[in-house]
């Protein structure tokens, strides 16, 4: 189950409250205050892990409490601290007030923590209100109330590259090939209801992740189709890669205008970032179909690269490429894996120099 937006309510722990006591010893008559300080209440702890995928495991949680502090005890004995709640998250998880909506905390790398609210403090006991005009003090200090905060968390992934494209233009069937994620395929649109990542490997040394992205249709900006729920998902890929299905009933230019209309009606920064197209089932069409493609959009013929076929035109520049695809036949996959890989750490150089 794929869950990537929640609603809660935490709470950090209260502190324990301190001890009222006097020593009592043999031969001592009288012995002085020696209550004990209470605990501290327990932090509320947000930690991103790897290992953690969804938000599933918070589905139907409405309060969760860090455990209160224990209370202080007689011979100057300190309350345990209260355990710490530790909320486990995947990277790309952001923590929301949910009645003002400002962000708290942005999770974006595997083991960072942070702290959303801390426990109360322990109270003082009474050894520590002692001195020559009080000398026996009947109070201790209670522990501080735990805080209190409703949240919503929203999980946006992180990828390298996201396949953005049509229903039933192949991207489930493109990222199957590709990497180590088994999404469900069919021949029907909307399969995939929910974005699958995968890693791709590249080579002994390289490897990038994917995600696809459920398909985007014309007015998705405005929440038709699946819409927004997953456009979010697209504004932390580093590359955008087009995945236009040349056996479709829509032009191949269309889909590749409506994709870009959507995404820079969505966000300004998306149309903005790096991207490549990939135009799928080449075996299931005329290469002319290819070069009409080519023409409409004016752009030119490369020599290819990577080992890509001869076959077909493409384009490769520093930036960018247009390669021709078949996921289903493994035509072109590996140019498009090296094609990948280059963009991602250029990508990655130009953010370094800044």
């Amino acid at each position: 189950m794929f869950v990537d937006n929640i609603k809660l309510t935490v709470k950090s722990g209260k502190g324990g409250a301190g001890c009222v006591s006097f020593r009592r010893e043999k031969f001592v008559a009288k012995g002085g205050p020696d209550g004990g300080d209470g605990g501290k209440g327990g932090d509320v702890i947000v930690e991103c892990d790897n290992n953690t995928h969804t938000l599933s495991h918070f589905k139907g949680k409405r309060l969760l409490k860090a455990s209160n502090g224990r209370p202080g005890e007689g011979r100057k004995k300190h309350g345990a601290d209260g355990e710490d709640l530790i909320l486990k998250v995947p990277p790309g998880t952001i923590i929301k007030d949910a009645k003002t909506g400002e962000i708290l905390l942005d999770m974006k790398y595997h083991g960072q923590k942070e702290v959303l609210l801390e426990g109360g403090r322990g109270g003082l006991g009474n050894w520590h209100f002692r001195g020559p005009r009080r000398q026996v003090p009947r109070y201790a200090q209670p522990g501080e109330e735990g805080k209190e905060l409703e949240i919503i968390m929203e999980l946006k992934l992180i990828a390298d590259v996201g396949l953005v494209g049509f229903p039933n233009a192949g991207k489930s069937t493109l990222i199957s090939a590709l990497s180590n994620a088994k999404p469900e395929i069919a021949n029907y649109e909307f399969t995939t209801l929910t974005p699958k990542l995968g890693v791709v490997k590249v080579d002994e040394y390289r490897s990038f992740v994917m995600a696809d992205i459920p398909g985007i249709i014309e007015g998705a900006h405005e929440g038709k189709g699946l819409g927004l729920e997953f456009l979010k998902h697209i504004e932390r890929t580093k590359i955008i890669l087009y995945v236009i299905d040349l056996a479709s009933f829509r032009d191949p230019v269309y889909q590749f205008k409506t994709l870009q209309k959507e995404l820079k009606n969505y966000s300004e920064t998306l149309a903005k970032r790096d991207y490549a197209i990939a135009l799928n089932k080449v075996d299931a069409v005329d290469s002319s179909k290819v070069e009409e493609f080519f023409e409409k959009l004016n752009i030119p013929k490369t020599e290819p690269k990577y080992g890509a076929s001869k076959e077909y035109p493409c384009y490769f520049d520093e930036k960018t490429f247009v390669l021709p695809i078949s996921a289903a036949a493994r035509i072109n996959l590996d140019a498009l894996k090296f094609a990948l890989s280059d963009m991602i750490e250029r990508n990655k150089d130009e953010e370094n120099s800044i």
